[in-house]
């Protein structure tokens, strides 16, 4: 007896994690998840979201519980975003506010000597103990709760800098002689020696707590700044569709549109989901989706998209995709998975982040006792322990690479450029070849009339126009690519008496004018013969591998149209981009020899690959991969799937198939080559900012440490240099949101 046995695929959540204060936090809930047995868990904390690959025995409920346990909350996030009436900075806000207004007087009376009038001291006490109390309150929370779980984060280091802070200022207050009426010193940055107890540091837990807020705040701002493309590529889609009932049209909420549904988009709308036109014709403007500046003519039978606009007439269109299955929604998951992974760079950050505390809080310590032990005074050690608890806070380690990749992914997504993960900006870098399919990449995948010769005294257009009204009536594509290029002349007139001769072409009266259309066979059938000149450019025609149609009337052949997959118009600036970034282009094509050769010539390729079966495409990729290149590939078809997985890169042309883009790394949701190149610049400077992002940050600790450890920093500067190096990680990353399309 057989058994077949059935292997589950693992199962995927997302949590919304709350409580994360620091890198160090997403670090500690990832290592924790992932010590449960076939648990795999990317924790970000700039998107404050966890992805969780679980096995089938392990239940949802102990994955939350297991965050739970860490000190942090879990949730399963809401299907549709919630509106952003309350922003989670407002607490923050309203922190740092009462913080500053009770700081800043503070750290006046302490760096102005002429300010230290009678009992200045007290003040001073009165006014930083609410900050250290209740403004720093979520600092020594979130260190009261690791410690709880024998951990120690950031939050850590800055509880402890501000209480230590302040419980010294505390205690020469009260027992030693800074309490005293008519107390003064100084505002100084060396080590000198002096009794402890006759120093406060109310400004250096007042300031710190304040300095350490503001970062807080602008990072929280800067964060919901850098989602804001996702957020606005969700809000694109409409609210309400005027749904077809009974002949009758009822306008109702989006999420009540079920497929095969039929809905009625008038002018100016917003087609409500994707969906097929069944009546009526219009000019679509998807610029808001795909970035394509003029709108697309559609009639019965084309696909559209929701979220785009009905810039012209009256459509009727059933539902084909709704929800989560539509473009829009597929392409903001694309954008928020890739925005919740992690670049290798970033674990790399992530692992120094999570041993960086224990050695800063043993570096503090030490740091106290050599001062204490060199006898420069209790006060002066002091000073320069706090100071390196402080300036240890490597919030910028933390914010380097997700804010980076929030604002890249973002950008990518406003520009139609869809980044399906992280680790592909890895891959950005290192090609040096980029493999291109022909038909549907460079060219534009449908037929068009690209040339018309005419026997002697015969009128070009009058021969397109009779050709035209005859194929009007058919449905090949290449009938239809010429009938699409008579319109262009005029209204065709009717055809009377139409007949179509499979495989061979059409014939019809027109104008009283019998017409053929179609191969040679046809017009011999009828004891006709092309002339010496349209015989020659027919066969000139094909040599280039293009389709020549001839045409007759009146019993005379009197043209040969010419009709090919044309180049794209912007292919040729695309190849020259492409060069521009050091990658060499190759043509990839099943199609035969010549007509490869005539399409690389037009664009400025100068390898090509032509006669290729579509399973021997992978064969190439891997070919050249052995060759020693690294190989991206861009292709739109099926055919074109193995073959962007096989490549180091791959990229879908979003106009394709969903198969090609599934198996793609990054997708282009316009049709248009140079969007290729754009991708691949946005991945390079995402790349580069995440690298600067971590130089600084690491620069930053490595060269402010010992200046603390010496006694060279004042805790409260300290405190504020900390926050800077945060605010140039965020505002660095920032930058990537001016990056702009070349195809402008």
């Amino acid at each position: 007896m057989t058994t077949n046995v059935v292997t589950a695929r693992p199962a995927e959540i997302e949590l919304a994690i709350g409580g994360m204060t620091c890198a160090s936090c997403a670090n500690r809930i990832e290592r924790r998840l992932n010590k449960l047995d076939g648990v795999t868990a990317t924790v970000n904390y700039a998107t404050e979201k966890a992805k969780i690959v679980y096995p089938d025995g392990v239940d949802p409920a102990e994955l939350v519980a297991q965050v739970e346990a860490a000190g942090y909350t879990a949730t399963v996030p809401r299907a549709e975003p919630e509106p952003d009436s309350a922003p989670p900075a407002d607490p923050l806000r309203q922190r740092l506010i009462g913080s500053v207004l009770l700081s800043v007087p503070v750290i006046a009376m302490a760096m102005v000597p002429a300010l230290q009038f009678t009992y200045w001291q007290w003040i001073s006490l009165m006014l930083a103990a609410p900050v250290v109390g209740w403004a720093a309150w979520p600092f020594h929370q979130a260190a009261w709760a690791n410690l709880r779980h024998g951990a120690a984060t950031m939050d850590t280091l800055i509880s402890m800098g501000t209480l230590a802070a302040f419980g010294w200022s505390l205690y020469a207050l009260l027992f030693g002689s800074a309490g005293v009426p008519g107390m003064t010193h100084p505002f100084e940055l060396t080590i000198r020696r002096m009794g402890g107890e006759a120093s406060i540091y109310l400004e250096v837990a007042a300031g710190v707590t304040t300095f350490i807020l503001a970062g807080r705040y602008f990072e929280a701002r800067s964060k919901r700044r850098a989602g804001s493309a996702l957020r606005a590529l969700l809000e694109l889609g409409a609210k309400e569709v005027a749904v077809l009932r009974d002949g009758v049209e009822v306008r109702v909420p989006i999420g009540q549109l079920a497929v095969g549904d039929r809905f009625v988009v008038r002018p100016g709308e917003k087609i409500a989901t994707d969906g097929v036109i069944e009546d009526g014709k219009s000019a679509v403007d998807a610029a808001m989706l795909t970035g394509e500046s003029v709108p697309v003519e559609v009639g019965p039978g084309d696909a559209v998209v929701g979220a785009t606009v009905n810039a012209g007439g009256r459509l009727l269109v059933r539902a084909t995709r709704v929800g989560s299955d539509t473009q829009l929604a597929q392409m903001a998951k694309l954008v928020e998975d890739a925005q919740t992974g992690k670049a290798a760079v970033q674990r790399l950050a992530d692992r120094v982040s999570g041993v960086f505390v224990p050695i800063v809080i043993a570096l503090a310590l030490g740091t106290l006792f050599f001062w204490l032990g060199a006898g420069v005074g209790t006060t002066a050690a002091f000073t320069a322990a706090v100071a390196v608890l402080i300036i240890a806070c490597p919030c910028a380690l933390g914010l380097a690479t997700p804010t980076a990749l929030l604002v890249g992914t973002g950008r990518g997504a406003q520009l139609g450029i869809l980044i399906k993960g992280p680790e592909v900006l890895e891959s950005t870098r290192r090609i040096d070849t980029i493999v291109l399919d022909k038909t549907g990449t460079v060219t534009t995948g449908r037929m068009s009339l690209v040339d018309v010769v005419t026997a002697e005294g015969v009128d070009r257009d009058e021969a397109l126009r009779l050709a035209g009204a005859v194929e009007h009536a058919s449905e090949h594509p290449i009938a239809q690519a010429i009938a699409v290029a008579a319109q262009d002349l005029g209204d065709l007139p009717p055809v009377e008496d139409f007949s179509a001769t499979e495989g061979l072409g059409v014939h019809g009266v027109v104008d009283g004018h019998a017409v053929l259309v179609g191969r040679t066979e046809l017009l011999r059938a009828w004891s006709l013969e092309l002339p010496a000149d349209l015989a020659e450019a027919k066969a000139a025609a094909e040599a280039q591998g293009r389709t020549a149609v001839a045409v007759a009337w009146d019993g005379e052949p009197r043209a040969v149209l010419v009709v090919a997959d044309t180049v794209k118009p912007t292919s040729a600036d695309a190849i020259r981009m492409l060069r521009g970034l050091g990658l060499t282009p190759v043509l990839l094509t099943g199609d035969n020899a010549a007509v490869a050769e005539s399409v690389a010539r037009e664009v400025g390729i100068d390898e090509v690959i032509a006669e290729v079966l579509p399973q021997d495409k992978v064969d190439v990729v891997a070919r050249l991969q052995k060759e020693g290149k690294v190989v991206a590939m861009v292709g739109d078809g099926v055919n074109d799937a193995a073959a962007l997985a096989k490549a180091d890169l791959g990229l879908a042309m979003g106009t394709g198939t969903d198969v090609a883009i599934e198996a793609a790394d990054l997708t282009l949701v316009r049709g248009d080559l140079r969007a290729a190149a754009d991708a691949i610049r946005l991945s390079r400077s995402t790349l580069a900012t995440i690298k600067g992002n971590l130089f600084w940050a690491f620069a930053y600790n490595v060269a402010a440490l010992p200046l603390a450890a010496a006694g060279l920093l004042n805790p409260m500067l300290a405190g504020a240099a900390m926050a800077v190096s945060s605010a140039f990680v965020v505002a660095n990353s920032l930058r990537l949101r001016r990056f702009r399309s070349s195809a402008v």
